[in-house]
């Protein structure tokens, strides 16, 4: 089984090559693709430093990055990482495990969330609340790296190119076509969107995937956002 890693990049100069080691250290990683969005930071020229990782640029947005990402992988397994999240090493060992079932299309990871900024605020404990989701749910967010066979991500047609809930979205259809898998292991998640914006970001966590499965228009929500990545 060949894995594929994808991360879609926006201004990351502060993490993208810490991100990328990690990802390097994964034992059997097939591959790592970057698609960059239009950062206007120094993002770009340190992907460019690292090798063995192809760069990619398309236009900004989560899903164009992602399925430009997809188009380019040579791997049958692509696996979606955001710059914020840190796999467990063991983690292609689970997402083999999990793909040999042949009933399985897809599946994601539990989420650990931290709080990694020098001066934490005091309420920063409560970051555990949003590990809760990738709990109970089994539409599995992006931020959980989510792993899918290439051959059902194509036939599905990808990512949706909408502002918010492209990650709920594929998972929807995915779990039409077969299983799709939450393993017990965990991925490390950064707190920066919940520590700069609390409430705004426990509101989008709980109550817009709700409103997008009633039928809120993406676009809508992006607008109620105010701040699509």
């Amino acid at each position: 089984m060949r894995v594929s890693a994808i991360v879609p990049v926006l201004d990351e100069e502060r993490r993208i090559t810490r991100s990328l080691c990690a990802l390097r250290e994964l034992p059997g990683l097939h591959e790592i693709i970057v698609v960059d969005g239009g950062s206007r930071d120094h993002t770009r020229e340190l992907v460019g430093e690292m090798d063995g990782v192809k760069l990619l640029s398309t236009r900004r947005g989560r899903g164009p990055q992602l399925n430009a990402g997809a188009q380019a992988a040579s791997g049958d397994t692509l696996l979606f990482v955001h710059a914020d999240v840190t796999l467990p090493k063991d983690a292609l060992t689970w997402i083999r495990s999990t793909l040999s079932a042949p009933d399985v299309v897809a599946g994601a990871f539990r989420t650990w969330t931290v709080a990694d900024v020098e001066a934490p605020p005091y309420w920063a404990p409560l970051l555990r609340v949003a590990d809760l989701r990738s709990r109970y749910t089994s539409l599995p967010y992006g931020d959980q790296a989510m792993f899918v066979r290439a051959d059902v991500f194509a036939s599905l047609g990808g990512f949706a190119d909408i502002a918010l809930m492209e990650d709920l979205d594929l998972s929807i259809r995915l779990k039409r076509t077969g299983a799709v898998v939450t393993v017990p292991a965990q991925v490390k998640v950064s707190g920066r969107r919940f520590l700069a914006r609390p409430v705004s970001s426990m509101f989008v966590m709980n109550l817009f995937p709700l409103l997008y499965q009633l039928g809120v228009s993406p676009g809508t929500l992006g607008t109620l956002y105010g701040h699509v990545r």
